[in-house]
């Protein structure tokens, strides 16, 4: 059983920068791969970006390549998101993931067995 709860989300406008926060407790942290994903009004849960269990693979969508940044911290169990150049389009409630068995690769949410309860991040323009 893995409990995972996200901070760090607010407004910013847009260009700017937020950095998202996964805390996990309950079982091993290191041995899952985690992942971001987002949920905007009226469209279906997507992928961001997901990381192994040893945090030297990372996978991103391409509408926000070279903005985010995922990471993790195994010692403080925690998985992070770095988000700069922020847009409006990026508006959303962002949620963690955690699976034992995904792949880094994997960008479908039925792929993913625990979920946090998700924060908000709204860009203005």
């Amino acid at each position: 059983q893995v409990q995972l709860v996200e901070s760090g989300g607010g407004l910013v406008q847009a260009g700017g920068s937020l950095r998202l926060s996964c805390a996990a407790s309950g079982r091993s942290f290191n041995v899952y791969v985690m992942a971001w994903f987002r949920q905007a009004p009226g469209k279906e849960r997507e992928f961001v970006a997901a990381i192994g269990w040893s945090g030297r693979s990372t996978y991103y969508a391409d509408s926000v390549k070279g903005r985010f940044t995922i990471s993790r911290d195994n010692a403080e169990n925690t998985l992070y998101l770095q988000m700069n150049s922020l847009k409006p389009e990026d508006t959303a409630v962002y949620y963690c993931a955690a699976d034992l068995y995904a792949l880094v690769t994997d960008t479908t949410p039925s792929r993913y067995f625990y979920w946090g309860q998700g924060t908000q991040v709204t860009v203005s323009s």
